[in-house]
This record gives structure tokens, C-alpha cells and sequence, in this order.
């Protein structure tokens, strides 16, 4: 059964260790507005059994936040994965993060897995939204435009570690610490296909978790590109992301201003406006923004 789910409106997305009950408590309390447990790299492969009890204990344990408690399974090309959604979905999580895609297919298969733990839990039948990784492998930037009506999914996002791992890469960065090209491209990528599949972009996270003033003008710059929120890795990350990604009232008094000039002036196609030119593209960015700030 396909159910239709809205694009993520989340803008921090904090990463959580699957195995320490404290830690995803300070996740959870936190203002971050999902909080993904983490199953995956977090998590040492023989504390892997032993974490999957630890996580389904919590989400049962706090149903009032169960909308904002998503978890990272292990991927596909491992043995963890069935183990990671049999344990997991019975506490009905918030949704799923599927990493080290290869592609569609994996969404589709990870779509049938949900659908027959759902069912055997009494859950409503592809109500879990999924989140997905899609630039962790080298042959899934080939099919990150690929995700249009993938059932489920809400976001998109990327990663640079493991597709440096994946094509032999011995660094990721160029000598002045930004990213290198091929990781710029999967970040071009993700964005692209995001809008492809009319779904929400996602930030990948930013290592250094002291520079916050890193963070803040990376936030602020990707947010322009056209991201929507941003993943993290400690909880002193997640203010400087909500900020960078909520309008501000100076934007939403301009974005405003446009609309109202081109409802005064119905079937115009552009406008002059404060010694410029405004045509349709300006007035879509406009009401964009509106309803990212909760607007009418």
C-alpha cells in the first residue's frame, strides 16, 4: 500500500548512538527536530544485538516523542539490516534512514520490508517516512536523480566519508579543507535530485562540532543552494542549524512584500520593484519561503 507523505519539514537532524540510553536522552531533550538513533557507524558490530533492544526500549518508552524518533539501520550489503527493522519497528519509530544505497531498488526493497513489519505490528501500512543516503557508494551517484514517487521517502541526503571509502580515496578534502570535486558533485547531486523527486535536501554533517562559526556560515550557504536542514553530530550544533535554516523576519517581510506586488498586479509576468526587474521565478521563491516560515 502506498501512502503519499509530505517532504520533510525538519531542519536539524541529530545523530544519536544506538547503544547509550544517556546520550539518546540528551538527543531527545534537545531541540534538535528529529533524532536519528543510530544503529550504523555509532554502533560496534558485536554491540549491535545488544543496542537493537536498548533503542526499541526507548522509542516504547517516550511515545509522546516517537514522531521525532527516527533510527539508522545498518545498510543492505551487510547482516545487520533485517535484524535492525525486526527489533526496531515494533516501538513504531518516526522513521527510517537508509544508508549505503545503490541505488533505487534499495528504497523499494527497504518499502517491502516495512510494509510486512507494519502489518505484523499493527501499524498503518506504509505510514514510515525514510530518509535516504544516497551518495555513500560509488554506482549510487550514477541514480541519485532516480528517487521520483520512490515510495516513502522524504528527504535525501549525502555523505562523504564512505564514498571516499568507496572509490579508494585517500582523503576527501583539498588542502584548504573544503571538499574536493567529486564530493562537491555529490552534494550538487543531492540537491538536484531532491527537487527531481520533490523531496526535502539535507546537509551532511559537519565533523568539527566546536566551530560553530564554521557551521553557521556552511548552514547559511547551503541553505541558499537550496537545503533545507542539515544533519549533526552533537547537540551544541543543533541551535546554529535551527537558526541558519529558519527564515528570518527580514526575509519573510520581503518574501511578503513580492507576493502582494504580483497579487496587486494579477497576469503580469514581471514587475519592476525597488529600481529592478521581478519576473515568475522570484515570485515561486517568494511563496517558497512563506510556507517554510509557516505562512499563509
Amino acid at each position: 500500500m502506498t501512502l503519499v507523505h509530505a517532504p520533510a519539514t525538519a531542519r536539524s537532524w541529530l545523530f544519536a548512538p544506538g547503544d547509550s540510553e544517556k546520550k539518546m536522552t540528551k538527543a531527545m531533550e534537545g531541540e534538535a527536530d528529529i533524532v536519528l538513533i543510530d544503529l550504523e557507524d555509532a554502533v560496534a558490530p558485536d554491540a549491535k544485538a545488544a543496542a537493537r533492544p536498548l533503542v526499541h526500549d526507548f522509542i516504547k518508552a517516550n511515545p509522546e516523542q516517537r514522531a521525532r524518533l527516527w533510527v539508522r539501520i545498518n545498510p543492505f550489503d551487510g547482516p545487520h539490516t533485517l535484524a535492525d527493522l525486526a527489533a526496531v519497528m515494533p516501538a513504531h519509530p518516526g522513521g527510517i534512514m537508509l544508508p549505503k544505497v545503490y541505488g533505487r531498488a534499495d528504497v523499494e526493497k527497504l518499502d517491502h520490508c516495512l510494509s510486512a513489519l507494519e502489518v505484523a505490528n499493527g501499524i498503518e501500512e506504509g505510514s514510515t517516512p525514510v530518509i535516504v543516503l544516497i551518495t555513500e557508494t560509488a554506482e549510487a551517484m550514477f541514480h541519485t536523480g532516480s528517487y521520483k514517487g520512490a515510495p516513502r521517502v522524504v528527504a535525501l541526503t549525502w555523505g562523504a566519508e564512505d564514498l571516499a571509502d568507496s572509490i579508494g580515496a585517500s582523503s576527501n578534502r583539498n588542502d584548504d579543507g573544503s571538499y574536493s570535486f567529486t564530493y562537491e558533485l555529490a552534494r550538487s547531486l543531492t540537491v538536484l535530485g531532491a527537487a527531481t523527486a520533490g523531496v526535502t535536501a539535507i546537509e551532511t554533517i559537519s565533523a568539527d562540532f566546536r566551530d560553530l562559526e564554521a557551521l553557521k556560515a556552511r548552514a547559511e550557504k547551503v541553505r541558499r543552494d537550496g537545503f533545507r536542514g542539515m544533519m549533526a553530530i552533537h547537540p551544541a550544533q543543533v541551535p546554529v542549524i535551527n537558526a541558519a535554516f529558519t527564515p528570518t523576519e527580514a526575509e519573510i517581510a520581503e518574501a511578503q512584500e513580492i507576493v502582494d506586488v504580483f497579487a496587486a498586479n494579477p497576469g503580469v509576468g514581471a514587475i519592476g520593484w525597488k529600481g529592478g526587474m521581478l519576473d515568475r521565478p522570484y515570485l515561486a521563491r517568494a511563496e517558497r519561503l512563506l510556507r517554510q516560515a509557516g505562512k499563509p
